[in-house]
């Protein structure tokens, strides 16, 4: 299994992500304020790839009961 293209993947939206959270913290005037709110939506871009990869996408099931 080869893992290049997902850190390829990762790499992209989180460059992108920090880009744009820069951008949005100087139309707020806060650069700190755009970087916190791209880490937040990253952190939950990546709780999201990473449970794809595991085929764990949903949270109801029956076997193992509920998964977060």
């Amino acid at each position: 299994m080869n893992s290049a293209p997902r850190l390829g993947i990762r790499l992209a939206v989180s460059a992108g992500l920090l880009v744009l959270g820069v951008i949005i913290g100087l139309i707020f005037e806060n650069v700190w304020l755009g970087v916190l709110l791209a880490a937040i939506v990253w952190f939950g871009w990546f709780l999201g790839f990473e449970s794809r990869r595991g085929h764990h996408e949903g949270v109801n099931d029956e076997d193992n009961g509920i998964e977060v």
